[in-house]
């Protein structure tokens, strides 16, 4: 096998001596430490769709001469079934990377995910301009290289490669930016994800500009350091397809001006989770029907959102069940985890989409109105996971610790006057008529 499948099947050929491993069932091979004289148990690799090298250094082959493939060689990587290639810890020299990249041209190979890898030096791209790989989702995580910024001419030799691409992922790698060009290459993008990053609300305007990420339809922007909600809708509102958006575990404050801001119409589903909020952030895109703002530290929700489908509110401060007749599409609704002692069943039989609520561990009331109105729920199908085993009651005290399933809530033990009244009156027309 030559130099050139080598480094294209496996750039993990450095290192402790090691071997292939297949799974067929799995249909994926995984390498460790590859070394020359190991080589040749990549050959099993071949009937893997999925193949996945871990450890290794690559610059000893830096100065290898590597020459253009030969017919056979071409048709055979042409018949491979991989379709994913995994490299995780290595040490990348670019240099290399952009000879390489080339030869997946002749592969199916659709997805190359890099984990813990350096990437060391800075490559030639300009031979790859005349090239299509079949490459669509790049993936990168916990990696190390040169800030992006002042490199966009790097990006050059690959744009017509880049401009294909439809899903990209750098997360936990500490960037901090993402430069305005950079974005303009990915004309194809469907799905961003940025998480764990260091991004924060300065940065976000140059990355999402003008003509940047065009087509993008998913941004995940989790676990970053975004404070501003006006700053992000100012920033995304270029992104006229973008339909999914996820702010989660980012601090926000709403700001002074955050009500002169719109959202993209496009946008539908809305991920605020663990951000730190006290109120609901306005203005909501107005088009919404997902939207997710668990675990914060929300005390009362008030939502008008005509299209909205699913509210989820777990783990949050709310001392009641939000009222609903402003969002009158909602099917789900969970409320797990909240201070909430009873539900409004009256209000929740109006809304004929309601089908899945959740609201399990809040310390219910289980006075007949309260308990009857959680049963009812479950009676007609409406409660989910966790009824009844998570539904107690905290008060009234002769309840405390029951399961609210158990709580009577029968005519007799709720109205007593309500049932024996009709019977006085019905004993005493008797009495009437007997004498």
């Amino acid at each position: 096998m030559s130099v050139a499948i080598l480094l294209l099947l496996g750039l993990g050929l450095l290192g402790a001596e090691g071997r292939c491993f297949f799974n067929r069932t799995q249909e994926r091979c995984v390498c460790y430490n590859l070394s020359p004289e190991s080589a040749s148990s990549i050959i099993q690799c071949l009937a893997a769709s999925v193949v996945e090298f871990r450890g290794g250094e690559l610059e000893k082959y830096v100065d290898f001469p590597i020459s253009d493939l030969d017919p056979s060689t071409i048709e055979m990587l042409g018949s491979l079934i991989i379709r994913k290639i995994i490299f995780a810890d290595l040490l990348v020299p670019e240099i290399l990377l952009a000879q390489v990249l080339r030869f997946f041209s002749y592969t199916q190979v659709q997805e190359l995910v890099f984990e813990s890898c350096v990437f060391e030096g800075r490559g030639n791209w300009d031979k790859m301009a005349s090239w299509d790989l079949p490459i669509v989702s790049l993936r990168f995580h916990n990696v190390t290289s040169a800030p992006l910024t002042g490199h966009e001419q790097d990006f050059s030799g690959l744009s017509r490669w880049l401009e294909t691409v439809q899903e990209l992922a750098v997360t936990g790698s500490r960037i901090t930016s993402l430069p305005c060009g950079i974005g303009r290459v990915f004309r194809a993008l469907r799905s961003l994800d940025v998480a764990q990053n260091s991004l924060g609300d300065e940065s976000l305007v140059p990355t999402f500009c003008e003509g940047a990420f065009p087509q993008l339809q998913e941004l995940s922007l989790q676990r970053n350091s975004l404070r501003s909600y006006r700053s992000v809708c100012e920033s995304v509102r270029q992104l006229r397809e973008l339909r999914r958006l996820d702010l989660s575990q980012n601090t926000l404050l709403a700001g002074p001006s955050s009500s002169s801001c719109q959202w993209p119409g496009s946008l539908r589903i809305f991920n605020l989770s663990s951000a730190g909020l006290e109120e609901v952030l306005t203005p909501l895109p107005p088009s919404l029907e997902v939207l997710d703002m668990s675990c914060n530290h929300l005390r009362a929700v008030d939502i008008s959102l005509s299209t909205l489908k699913k509210l989820f509110l777990s783990q949050n401060m709310l001392q009641a069940a939000p009222s609903l007749g402003n969002c009158p599409m909602l099917d789900t609704l969970h409320l797990d985890n909240n201070s909430i002692t009873e539900l409004p069943w009256g209000e929740v039989k109006v809304l004929g989409h309601l089908r899945d609520v959740a609201a399990a561990d809040n310390p219910y009331n289980c006075s007949c109105a309260g308990a009857g109105a959680l049963q009812a729920l479950a009676g007609a199908g409406h409660l989910g996971q966790g009824w009844p085993q998570d539904y107690t009651c905290h008060s009234p005290p002769r309840y405390r610790g029951w399961l609210v399933k158990d709580v009577p809530v029968s005519a007799l033990q709720c109205n007593s006057a309500a049932v024996i009244a009709p019977i006085c009156v019905a004993l005493a027309l008797l009495g009437v008529a007997g004498a």
